[in-house]
């Protein structure tokens, strides 16, 4: 798919030419396992292109793929290039917020779940705070992570750890499908 949501690669800038307009590139990966999860997913996607202070870039297609480390029917998933004024706290508030009003819950690690939104990238930034590690710790780890972000940017480098295609390889054995 990695389909250009809006008409330009740039976000809308403010009238006022005497404040700079800053925003970060962020990647958000998106997955649903339970009920209609491919809607789940989509809506998911029409709210990023909502939220307040960000721009819906591009989305990749859909991918299916088996549960990790759980059990519940395939997921599907997808990646999400969204530019962002937000720092990285408010972004991931607003991602949870948007999981909470698909029902979220957490009762167990690698529960099924009705839309899973975690932060992969926020620019170059390596965060470690009590809510957020950035870049996503398992995101080297996980098709369902690494294939939809390289069809969105396939020289991508995760910052710390080089080239996110170095890592496909090690993947490449776990079972990933369009959707």
């Amino acid at each position: 798919m990695n389909t250009p949501i809006s008409a330009g690669l740039a976000p809308a800038t403010p009238q006022d030419d005497k404040a700079p307009f800053a925003f970060t590139l962020a990647y958000i990966g998106i997955g649903a396992n339970l009920g209609d999860a491919r809607a789940n997913v989509a809506d998911a996607l029409e709210r990023l292109q909502r939220l307040s202070g960000c721009t819906l870039m591009a989305a990749s297609s859909l991918y299916r793929t088996a549960p990790i480390d759980s059990s519940g029917d395939d997921y599907i998933n997808a990646v999400a290039r969204i530019a962002t004024t937000l720092d990285a706290e408010a972004l991931l508030r607003a991602l949870h917020g948007i999981e909470q009003a698909h029902g979220r819950e957490r009762p167990y690690h690698n529960a099924p779940r009705t839309l899973d939104l975690d932060l992969l990238l926020y620019g170059d930034a390596i965060i470690n705070s009590p809510t957020l590690t950035v870049p996503h710790p398992r995101m080297t780890e996980r098709a369902f992570v690494l294939v939809p972000l390289l069809e969105l940017a396939p020289s991508i480098h995760i910052p710390g750890r080089g080239a996110a295609q170095q890592y496909a390889a090690g993947v490449a054995g776990q079972g990933i499908a369009p959707a």
